[in-house]
């Protein structure tokens, strides 16, 4: 495939993950009078079965079987486990509370906690530009707290949950596919659901089947939803620069955003206003030393020393 139209297919496949993911608050707000917990423990056991299913399909379980064998790497993925596992639970309890623009301004800020992490854990050394962005998003968060009159943890839950799952991602590298990945994240988890399951519906609290055939469909859909977003991610990946990548990781947020106010009708009083608007332009900035960072880059491999 030239290089052209690859560049196209891996563009594709991120915009329909990204918007996939963006559509999400609907789908989650649709699943009430489930809590929080239950429809997480649900996402968990069913994805677990799709996976298995996919892995039937695509003939990946000698695959899969490698990756069991390896202890360290099946470490690092129940590591990342419990990380997505906080990150649902914050994202579905915002969808289903009325925060689903405190939702937004996580995925918004994780670019950000990105480089941060780069910093603290890796020691890298910031770039003046990533600096003011930085410090344009910490200006923010003080705003938005102010506002709140408490401190914005569901964005920042989300946020670093999110970076923190995709940092522990890394350690693995090419080793683990998507399904794989998957598979090995929500077996980890897949004994907590069942007992939170269990839990819930000996309190009489389980909506699974209790709430009308369309609710109950909509919940066994729940497997489906969270892999098909995370496969066109991972056929993205494989297609595009890092650089395209991190430019339409925003489609998800705006949308999420754009539900939030619209659709939801959640307050956006003038200092939240403010408070995003900071958010969004240190976005700008650290987009500029994204392409500016990338551009240098490639003049350098064009034309060595």
């Amino acid at each position: 495939m030239p290089e052209q139209q690859r560049t196209g297919v891996g563009v594709a496949f991120a915009v329909a993950a990204y918007v996939l993911w963006g559509f999400l608050p609907l789908y989650f707000a649709a699943l009430a009078p489930a809590g929080a917990v239950e429809v997480v423990a649900w996402r968990v056991l069913l994805s677990l079965v799709f996976c298995a299913l996919l892995l039937t399909v695509t003939r990946g379980w000698p695959a899969l079987v490698v990756i069991l064998r390896d202890r360290r790497t099946m470490l690092i993925m129940g590591a990342a486990g419990v990380f997505i596992l906080i990150n649902w639970l914050v994202y579905v309890f915002a969808a289903l509370s009325g925060h689903v623009v405190e939702a937004s301004l996580g995925y918004f800020t994780n670019p950000i906690v990105t480089v941060l992490l780069g910093v603290i854990v890796l020691r890298e050394r910031l770039r003046p530009l990533q600096w003011v962005a930085i410090g344009f998003s910490a200006l923010a968060v003080l705003v938005l707290a102010v506002n709140y009159g408490k401190f914005p943890w569901i964005a920042l839950a989300l946020a670093f949950s999110f970076g923190l799952y995709g940092f522990i991602k890394k350690q693995v590298g090419g080793r683990v596919d998507a399904i794989s990945g998957l598979t090995i994240e929500t077996a980890w988890l897949a004994p907590v659901a069942a007992v939170a399951v269990v839990v819930i519906a000996l309190n009489g609290g389980l909506a699974m089947g209790t709430a009308g055939t369309g609710h109950t469909v909509l919940l066994l859909l729940a497997g489906g939803i969270t892999a098909i977003p995370l496969l066109l991610f991972a056929a993205a990946a494989r297609r595009l620069p890092l650089v395209y990548l991190g430019l339409t990781q925003y489609f998800a947020p705006v949308i999420q955003f754009l539900i939030g106010v619209f659709i939801f009708r959640e307050d956006m009083p003038v200092a939240r206003w403010v408070g995003f608007t900071l958010v969004w332009v240190a976005l700008v900035v650290l987009t500029i030393d994204m392409l500016r960072s990338n551009r240098v880059a490639r003049r350098a491999v064009v034309e060595p020393v």
